[in-house]
């Protein structure tokens, strides 16, 4: 039964448009930002009663290694992003008052993994991807809060660069 409480809040959202930025209507940047980041804040907002009734709470924010790295491809993507890892901080940074360990997201990537030493492009593993999302929310993780945690496979070393056509 629900007790007006809420432990763990994971948004796991996205939306791009496959098309150069330059290219972009209104239509397809609303879609973009409302789907990858407007969602991401109202969704905190109308949590945070609960997750503050509950003590101690995590909030999962899965946003991209394109919100982190310089990519010359889904410039709004990227922005959209970059917006949910600060908002991830900022979050943060107010829910200290409130006990709250909040996690600004773990950046995922397609067709990347966790483990540096794999080749890059290798298909990741769930268990490679879910692992680390469920570990903010374990109490070992109480003093981890606010952080952007890339799960890559090396990717955010170097950025990511398609080929010029």
């Amino acid at each position: 039964m629900f007790n007006g409480k809420l432990n763990i809040l994971l948004n796991n959202v996205e939306a791009s448009v496959a098309k150069p930025t330059l290219e972009y209507n209104a239509e397809d940047f609303s879609l973009v930002m409302t789907t990858n980041f407007e969602s991401a804040f109202h969704l905190c907002q109308l949590a945070h009663p609960l997750l503050k009734a509950s003590g101690a709470a995590s909030i999962i924010l899965v946003s991209s290694g394109l919100g982190v790295v310089l990519a010359n491809v889904g410039t709004v993507y990227s922005a959209t992003k970059g917006a949910m890892n600060q908002l991830g901080k900022n979050l943060a940074f107010l829910s200290i008052s409130d006990s709250k360990s909040l996690n600004s997201g773990f950046p995922l990537g397609h067709g990347f993994n966790i483990i540096s030493r794999t080749p890059i492009g290798r298909p990741r593993e769930t268990k490679e991807v879910s692992s680390l999302i469920a570990f903010p929310c374990m109490p070992a993780a109480s003093y981890i809060t606010g952080q952007t945690i890339c799960v890559r496979g090396g990717f955010t070393v170097n950025g990511f660069f398609l080929p010029s056509t």
